[in-house]
């Protein structure tokens, strides 16, 4: 059997002390996110999250730096995930967009709504990013290096 994890991207936006967040829908119910996704062929991981946090949020983002990189196992479907996690900068919204199948709505919630709704996040990841952006782990985008 080969293994391999799932290469996602999330993109941490705070904005007026404010998370913003995407309410979807899932096997477990209704659950919260960062805009995020999984990294498709051809793209960078800077891109695939500029592509997500559009799809998903109808916000246009603008990554400044790394906040880290995660693992974690979903035990409901025995998937390994590997996150990069971005932050960055929200350039415009574009509300008359249509957001991606299963996205109920965008959010924005304090860090203090988001630790009482952590039963219903999609993963630990969600609160994670957060809580290391407010630690203010920022990291040089130039750590990733696409090769053509």
């Amino acid at each position: 059997m080969i293994w391999k994890p799932n290469v996602t991207v999330a993109a941490v936006i705070e904005r007026d002390a404010k998370f913003l967040l995407v309410e979807e829908e899932t096997s477990q119910g209704l659950r919260f996110n960062q805009p995020a996704g999984h990294w498709e062929p051809g793209e960078t991981l800077i891109h695939a999250t500029i592509r997500e946090a559009l799809e998903e949020s109808a916000y246009d983002f603008a990554p400044e730096h790394l906040t880290g990189i995660y693992s974690w196992r979903a035990p409901e479907s025995d998937t390994t995930y590997l996150r990069f996690a971005f932050s960055g900068t929200i350039t415009a919204h574009h509300p008359e967009l249509k957001l991606d199948e299963g996205i109920v709505r965008a959010v924005w919630l304090t860090i203090d709504e988001i630790r009482d709704t952590k039963m219903r996040h999609r993963s630990p990841l969600v609160l994670r990013c957060c809580e290391d952006y407010l630690a203010e782990k920022r990291y040089p985008l130039e750590l990733l290096v696409h090769y053509e």
